[in-house]
């Protein structure tokens, strides 16, 4: 009898660790599960943020079909179509299904793909359509929001249409990216496009397939990767670090410098352009604008002028509220407002 109670009080205790060791990991599991679904849920609003950019009242963005996969090890998220209105601004867009995930070790690192179309509408008349046969992205967010994205898409048609002035516009690129990253309080963006072709209905072709490149740096809107910015770019500053644009055959567009836009959107700045080749600029111009022609070799007379008889120019392209002109004086046209 002795024996037989000494037996039994002996297991007790490991009875107890037993079921302590069990409810704990029952416990850890359960608080691994809801911070996974709290990460999934975060994942959602930060891949619909990098799509549609904004962060203020009136603006959603809604998952169809959403499925959440990957669990345990990868945070996935599954919808067949994205939609967003903006009822601040009058725009609404679709766009085809969307895939993304992030590693459970680096939830901050996230990729995702988005099919097309896409199909953007504005109360103004102006309606986007688009296709494209991949798009790839990735971005890595911080306590600020979004620290830095890029995006890359081959095979993109886009066409533009206004129902007020009747004008359609379409632009096809074999291939486009798009890399924006936070510099402390500033956004620097690099942007380029291979083959790109641009034609406006009704108009002759401006210019023969181009390959382009853009490189700047836009002070304290480092907000505006992620909509924590609503401001936009009135009111902003910034440093136009490269803008290249090449034809092909050596004719080479080059611009930089200073640029600001006021709080009604008129773009103004100080510009050096330099021109690679200017005859053959001139007569690619002379077919695209053959009533022009006169204009145009004038034009490159008075350019060749101010470079010495060289086929390389460099001129200052100054802008005024929106006024182009050639060293502040030749006139050039008016820049719309953004």
């Amino acid at each position: 009898m002795a024996a037989s109670s000494r037996s039994g009080s002996s297991q007790t205790p490991n009875s107890k660790k037993f079921w302590l060791l069990g409810g704990g990991i029952l416990l850890v599991i359960a608080l691994y599960t809801g911070g996974w679904f709290y990460a999934a849920s975060a994942l959602k609003t930060t891949v619909l943020k990098a799509i549609t950019p904004r962060d203020q009242a009136g603006v959603t963005g809604e998952c169809s079909d959403i499925e959440f996969r990957g669990y345990p090890f990868r945070i996935g998220l599954f919808c067949s179509k994205i939609d967003v209105d903006d009822n601040v601004n009058g725009v609404s867009a679709t766009f085809g299904a969307l895939r993304s995930a992030a590693q459970v070790y680096a939830p901050s690192h996230i990729v995702w793909e988005l099919d097309s179309p896409a199909e953007i509408r504005t109360t103004n008349g102006l309606s986007v359509s688009a296709q494209w046969a991949n798009l790839q992205a990735s971005l890595t967010t911080r306590l600020q929001g979004i620290d830095h994205s890029s995006t890359v898409i081959e095979g993109l048609k886009a066409t533009a249409i206004s129902s007020y002035t009747g004008q359609t516009i379409s632009f096809d690129a074999a291939r486009t990216e798009i890399h924006l990253r936070q510099n402390g309080a500033d956004l620097d963006g690099a942007i380029s496009v291979q083959d790109a072709e641009t034609a406006i209905k009704d108009w002759p072709q401006l210019l023969p397939k181009l390959s382009a490149s853009v490189d700047l740096t836009i002070v304290g809107k480092a907000g505006l990767i992620d909509g924590s910015d609503p401001n936009g770019l009135n009111g902003s500053a910034g440093e136009l670090r490269r803008i290249v644009a090449d034809i092909g055959d050596g004719k080479v567009m080059t611009l930089t410098g200073p640029f600001s836009f006021d709080e009604q959107g008129f773009l103004s700045g100080k510009f050096k352009l330099e021109i690679e080749r200017l005859g053959p600029w001139g007569d690619s111009l002379k077919q695209a604008f053959p009533d022009l022609a006169s204009t145009v070799n004038m034009a490159t007379k008075m350019l060749k002028a101010l470079a010495g008889g060289r086929d390389k120019v460099s001129v200052d392209l100054v802008v005024d509220r929106g006024n182009a002109t050639v060293s502040g004086f030749i006139p050039l046209g008016q820049i719309p407002p953004i």
